[in-house]
């Protein structure tokens, strides 16, 4: 495709990066990027892919803004109470970049549309608040052998890291099943410090450029932990699990399935599976 003078201008200083250059811009403009919730970790990715040009940008989530959303959620406004989040989300996205495509999808993910609404598109974020959506989206990506760029916080932690199917280390192989409900504080219970999400979200679109662009090392078989109190990384090195029951090398599980809703974000790290 070729750049308006416009385009051009707007991306420049994409262009000026040798690593990226025009014909990177151009992969960025053609590429398609869907996105599990418009919430914390979802309003950042969707903003930053859009300030990059991504040409697809594909939202699902089921819920309205809330009062309580606007301290994190940065692409929802005060005026936007009350509305569903995708559709405050894409007059977001398209009021900074017009050149961008915005696929709405008002509905929760299940095991029954999740294959038919990720298979268009090239990288998988998940942005979902909830362990059971965290372990769908990852059962799913792998069937469909789509990249995903998983994202968690809660309190004043955040973790993130990326998986490729069949290459990597994939959600199940650190977290197998999700934990018992309860035993995990959700956000709304424990509280979360909100430029957490900004951080964690921002990642998670460096990630899914990374994978887009094919440069640099991504975030495979490697967490990255994010301590806003002691504002600290750490990087715990993973492997895929031989015994996984998705990926190893006796798979249990062979088709897709819904776990109960329980809505949290983080496990303990006490659950991370090391090498």
């Amino acid at each position: 495709m070729d750049f308006t003078e416009e385009q051009i201008t707007r991306y420049s200083r994409h262009i000026l990066l040798p690593e990226v250059g025009g014909k990177g811009q151009q992969k960025i403009s053609k590429a398609k990027v869907f996105i599990v919730g418009a919430g914390g970790l979802g309003s950042p990715v969707a903003l930053y892919l859009a300030a990059a040009g991504i040409g697809t940008i594909g939202i699902i989530d089921s819920d309205v803004v809330d009062l309580s959303n606007l301290q994190r959620q940065i692409l929802h406004y005060t005026p936007d109470i009350g509305r569903p989040k995708v559709l405050s989300a894409k007059e977001k996205i398209q009021a900074l970049n017009p050149d961008v495509a915005v696929e709405t999808y008002e509905d929760r993910l299940t095991s029954r549309n999740v294959m038919d609404l990720i298979r268009p598109y090239d990288v998988v974020i998940d942005g979902a608040d909830n362990f059971p959506t965290k372990f769908l989206v990852n059962d799913a990506c792998f069937f469909a052998e789509k990249p995903l760029v998983h994202g968690g916080i809660l309190r004043f932690e955040g973790r993130v890291f990326s998986i490729i199917p069949k290459q990597s280390a994939c959600y199940r192989c650190i977290f197998k099943n999700p934990p018992p409900p309860g035993l995990v504080a959700s956000c709304q219970e424990a509280g979360i410090l909100g430029v957490v999400a900004g951080i964690i979200g921002t990642i998670q679109a460096t990630e899914a450029l990374k994978l887009i662009l094919g440069i640099g090392h991504p975030l495979t078989d490697r967490i990255l932990d994010f301590d806003a109190r002691q504002t600290a990384f750490r990087e715990i090195r993973t492997k895929r699990n031989p015994n996984c029951p998705l990926c190893g090398d006796h798979p249990e599980i062979t088709e897709l399935f819904d776990h109960e809703q329980e809505t949290c974000q983080l496990p303990t790290s006490g659950a991370v599976s090391v090498s």
